[in-house]
Order: structure tokens, then C-alpha cells, then sequence
């Protein structure tokens, strides 16, 4: 499963051209009360234009579509793409060079990497358009629940993407974040968020939670936010209802992931999860790829209507939601997700009270400097001091005591961990076993 909700929080502050980041915004957030025949209309044109890019540009999709003796006239609206197979993570993994358009060079496209919380980290690449595109989504779902323009605006992020901004930004303070780590101490995270007052507060959702926690254990008083956005990992409704007690503000959830951005999100009347259905189809299956009727669960499918250097086409994100034929009463004619089951975080709670997410884990590692030569990666909390992170490397890594060093370091380095060494490392099938032991009073401890 993939990182909930999942937000990605991407970094708006790396404009590259902040003008047309602006003009996508506001196409945006027209499109939301477009009328329901031309979003349908617009949807299937986009359909179109992007399966027949994918299959004259991309040689899988071209290779993909000839197995099924299918050509891109064969896929006229939104429905057809049930005529296609669903592709999963480890296809677009194995086949990374056969995915990415033949019009890009792929030294010159942006990369992202997803958190690997479902074990199998994906590399996204993106045109510079294409990360401007997606920059305006992510300000279309924080708008629609309240963000205005030069609001006060603090981001709890992963650090690799912390910025200070472009100049025009700072200048004015139009949608600036000003961002602090996932991993400052909690404590030291609301002594910023004292200081800083900001009208809106956005971070990964069990780290709000955590926040929370800690403002009721301690009665540390900070100023009330105007809204509190969370997303990249699942807090439960009760979670979220006592965040918004502890921070005197409402919580709005929002859907997003690596490869697509901002997928869904509640607007201020939380009618449900509205689908940005200008920019990605979103299908809900079963476990024959058949489409379940609103109000059933199904596996989330997606079809990206914008990613063109790497087309993502009917691509299991992973995760389990609810679709619904409910309207919003805010009017927005997108069509709206009732709820979302996959990737619920639970925290890892030590003997000497320490609190982590998950999250903190899958960032470290997709932070760590060869996460490219990683196939996949496990982190099992085996009892309330022991941590175990099982690693497969990709074929052909042969310097497997190098890497694990590396790593030991870099987890080390990001999680403030204490070595305790091991005699060997063991290995089987390269595979690492490596585990962080929590003492009582020295905190997290590696042992490897």
C-alpha cells in the first residue's frame, strides 16, 4: 500500500515559473463547478490524448497494447480503459526505461521517489511543466478548504524538501511555507509553530496527531491556527476530531501520492473526498478488475491525465477506497470518494515512552543515498525496544557491506541513533536483517 492519504507535500517554494503556477491554479479551481457534461467531455478528450501519447512515446504502453491487439482509436472515452490490464509497482519498477517518452531525455527530468511504505520504492520523473502542474493541484486541494493567499503557511515536511523559497515568495508572501523537518522533537515543532503563528498548519497527519498528544500532556499554549491540513499517512476520524480540539482549529484530510500529487481532498463542507477528475481517473475494482458500484470497497486504479515524460496509465496506487454518488453541498461538480482504507499508520511506541511513525522510517530511507540500488525494504517492529528493517537489494549490487554501512550512518545520522555493533552482519539471499534496539535511557540504538 502506498503512503497515505497520503499527502505528499510537495514543495511549492522551488517555482520555476511562479506566473503560470497561478494560471493553472485558477483554471483549476474553475473546473471544479464546470457543468457535469463538459468535465465528462474534457475527461475523455484528455483520455485520449494521453493513451495515444503513451502508446506512440513509451515502448512499454506500445508493447503493453499490442499484446492485446488493441490501438489507441480502440480507447475513445474513460470507460474503455476497462479494455487495458491493470500495472502495478513492480511492472513500471522492471520497466522504468521502457515507461519514460522518448521525447525526454531522462537526465534532464525531474525525479521524485515514493516513501516505499508498501516495500517497493518507485522513481517518478517529470518535465518541468509537469512539476509546475502538479505544484497548482496541490494549491487547488488547500485553497478549497480555506488556504488564501498570503496566509501564514507552515509546512512539517521531510527535510529534502525544505526550501526557502524563490525570491517573488519572499518578497511577497504569496503561498509561501515556511517549512521545519518531520524530525525536530515534537516539542521543539510547537515551540516553532508558537513563535511563527502561522494561520495554517500542514503536516504529515500521525505527526499532527503527535503534536496533539504532546499539547495535552503538556499544556504548552500556542496560537490558534485557522486550519490544520494533514495527509502523506491515515489518522482515523477520532484522531483528527482531537487534533482539531488540541489545536482549536478543523482538520481537513487530503489523498495525494508521488506519481499523481494531489488526488482527492475534503472541502470546507466534508461532504467527502472530492476526485480531481480533471487530472486523474480514478477507478475503483475488485479482485477481478471489474468496477464495484458506489458504496464498495475496491482497489484504487488511477489514470494519470498529465503525466506525459512517464504516462501512468491504470496504475494500482495500492490502497483501498470507498467511491460514492453522493454530491458535496459546496457545489463542486468533481465526483466524490466517501473514504479511503489503505495505509493506516499505527505508531511504534517504545519502552522509554518514545512515540515514532512509521513514517519517520520510510523517510530515512528514501532519503538514504543509494535507495536507487534497493529493490525493496520491510520495517517490523518486533517488541516495544526492538526495531527489525529487512532490505532486498536489486540484482547485481555486489558491495553489500559497504551499502549496509552507509545506511547504518545515514539512519544513524536522521533518527539520532546510537550504534551498538554487531559481530557480523547477517546476510541471506541479500538480504540484510539489521534492528534498532531502544534502551531506557539512551533512546533508539542500531544494531546491525
Amino acid at each position: 500500500m502506498k503512503f497515505f492519504g497520503v499527502k505528499h507535500i510537495e514543495d511549492v517554494a522551488g517555482m520555476y515559473n511562479y506566473a503560470r503556477v497561478m494560471y493553472c491554479l485558477a483554471n483549476f479551481l474553475r473546473h471544479a463547478y464546470w457543468d457535469r457534461d463538459k468535465l465528462l467531455a474534457y475527461r475523455d478528450k484528455k483520455t485520449r490524448a494521453v493513451v495515444k501519447y503513451a502508446y506512440e512515446h513509451s515502448r512499454f504502453y506500445h508493447d503493453s497494447f499490442k499484446k492485446l491487439g488493441l490501438r489507441p482509436d480502440d480507447i475513445r472515452n474513460v470507460k474503455d480503459l476497462n479494455k487495458l490490464p491493470i500495472f502495478r509497482r513492480s511492472e513500471l519498477q522492471k520497466n522504468i526505461d521502457n515507461i519514460i517518452s522518448d521525447e525526454f531525455d531522462r537526465e534532464k527530468l525531474e525525479v521524485d521517489k515514493t516513501s516505499g511504505s508498501s516495500g517497493q520504492p518507485l522513481f517518478v520523473y517529470l518535465s518541468k511543466k509537469e512539476s509546475e502542474f502538479r505544484k497548482a493541484k496541490m494549491l487547488r486541494a488547500n485553497v478549497s478548504c480555506g488556504q488564501r493567499i498570503r496566509d501564514r503557511w507552515l509546512v512539517i515536511t521531510a527535510p529534502s524538501h525544505l526550501s526557502r523559497g524563490n525570491l517573488f515568495q519572499r518578497i511577497f508572501g504569496f503561498f509561501y511555507p515556511f517549512s521545519i523537518s518531520v524530525f525536530e522533537d515534537t516539542t521543539q515543532q510547537l515551540s516553532i509553530i508558537r513563535d511563527f503563528r502561522p494561520d495554517v498548519i500542514e503536516g504529515y497527519s500521525s505527526v499532527l496527531f503527535l503534536m496533539a498528544k504532546e499539547l495535552e500532556k503538556s499544556g504548552i499554549d500556542v496560537p490558534n491556527a485557522r486550519l490544520i491540513i494533514g495527509g502523506a499517512d491515515f489518522i482515523d476520524e477520532p484522531s483528527r476530531e482531537f487534533v482539531e480540539r488540541m489545536f482549536s482549529a478543523p482538520f481537513f484530510d487530503q489523498y495525494a501520492s508521488v506519481e499523481l500529487e494531489a488526488m482527492a481532498w475534503q472541502c470546507v463542507e466534508k461532504g467527502g473526498y472530492h476526485i480531481d477528475a480533471d487530472s486523474v481517473v480514478m477507478q475503483f475494482v475488485d479482485e477481478e478488475g471489474e468496477e464495484v458500484a458506489p458504496g464498495e470497497r475496491g482497489e484504487i486504479v488511477c489514470t494519470s491525465l498529465f503525466n506525459y515524460a512517464m504516462p501512468f496509465i491504470r496504475y494500482a496506487i495500492g490502497d483501498i477506497g470507498v467511491f460514492s454518488d453522493d454530491e458535496c453541498s459546496c457545489g463542486r461538480v468533481f465526483p466524490v470518494m466517501k473514504m479511503i482504507e489503505g495505509r493506516k499508520d499505527s505508531f511504534m511506541r517504545f519502552s522509554n515512552g518514545r512515540i515514532l511513525s512509521p513514517r519517520s522510517f520510510t523517510i530515512t530511507m528514501s532519503m538514504f543515498s543509494q535507495y536507487d540500488r534497493i529493490d525493496r525494504f520491510r520495517i517490523i517492529q518486533k517488541s516495544n525496544n526492538v526495531v527489525e528493517v529487512v532490505l532486498k537489494l536489486k540484482e547485481g549490487v555486489k558491495d553489500e557491506e559497504s551499502l549496509a554501512s552507509s545506511l547504518e550512518a545515514h539512519m544513524r545520522k536522521m533518527l539520532k541513533l546510537v550504534l551498538i555493533p554487531m559481530p557480523t552482519v547477517l546476510m541471506e539471499s541479500k538480504i540484510f536483517l539489521m534492528e534498532l534496539e531502544q534502551q531506557e535511557k539512551d533512546g533508539l540504538n542500531l544494531r546491525m
